[in-house]
């Protein structure tokens, strides 16, 4: 299978014009936000971007779709800008069949003008860098000794009828796997032609040889009802050997998708280290 997934990344730049403060986790502080943004500025675009539904039951069974974007912000997460200082974020853009960067640029020039953050300090956008990104989830030819898997920021994933307390690859590998062909239904130019069953007996065949992971505690509150919501998982590393030439290309790609729960809150974000067979 040569299947290529697609997205636009855009990268903002902007420059605080008063006190700027993130919580500790800053994608939250800039969804809520360009929420608010986005509802007022493109009005018209807001539930399909924003809060997309699916008539019925969406693929694998979703009754709520996942949004075609999540924002990159971790290494804001608690900081605090002056007036006058530069900072920037990326969104990754998954629907590739119509155009989101003018959408999305406006809404977040409004929601500097607005403001951000608990101090709700002012920013003006300087710039919005577009890159169109391909990825190819074909395996690989260089063989593969290693890969490990930093989980960079809190992630829960499903297994069975409950959480994961171990990321096992299996259970890795298929959430992956899911998200990013759910994605491709929905947002791209045709669903891939994916031997689900197959793919996750292989997946079975790769092992974990070693895992550092910790339990974070997080919580965000809904401004639409006040009410505290978990946003909370595991962070740390885990590593994997056995034949991986087929699943490394999906997991570079969740680099840019995210895994598991409430990816558009920051959660779920990856990176992929690779070693080579000696």
């Amino acid at each position: 299978m040569d299947a290529r997934f697609e997205l636009l990344r855009l990268r903002f730049s902007l420059r605080a014009e008063g006190r700027v403060r993130f919580q500790a986790i800053a994608a939250n502080t800039l969804r809520g936000a360009f929420g608010y943004a986005l509802r007022d500025t493109a009005p018209e675009e807001f539930e399909r971007i924003f809060s997309p539904r699916a008539p019925g039951r969406g693929p694998s069974g979703l009754a709520d779709l996942p949004r075609p974007f999540v924002l990159r912000s971790r290494h804001l997460d608690g900081a605090d800008f002056e007036a006058g200082q530069p900072f920037g974020f990326d969104a990754h853009l998954f629907d590739v069949r119509q155009p989101l960067a003018e959408v999305f640029t406006t809404a977040i020039a409004e929601m500097g003008r607005r403001g951000i953050g608990e101090a709700a300090g002012r920013a003006a956008l300087d710039g919005a860098e577009p890159a169109a990104i391909t990825l190819s989830l074909a395996p690989g030819l260089q063989p593969i000794g290693v890969c490990a898997v930093d989980f960079l920021t809190p992630t829960e994933l499903k297994s069975n009828d409950g959480l994961a307390g171990q990321p096992l690859f299996p259970v890795v590998f298929a959430r992956v796997r899911d998200r990013i062909a759910t994605l491709q239904s929905l947002y791209g130019e045709r669903p891939f032609d994916l031997d689900f069953r197959g793919m996750g007996e292989r997946a079975g065949a790769v092992g974990m040889t070693a895992s550092e992971i910790r339990l974070v505690e997080a919580a965000r509150r809904s401004s639409r009802t006040g009410q505290r919501h978990p946003i909370g998982g595991f962070i740390g590393s885990a590593s994997y050997s056995g034949p991986l030439a087929e699943f490394v290309p999906w997991l570079q790609a969740a680099a840019f998708t995210g895994v598991g729960r409430q990816t558009t809150w920051g959660k779920g974000e990856i990176r992929v280290r690779l070693s080579p067979s000696e």
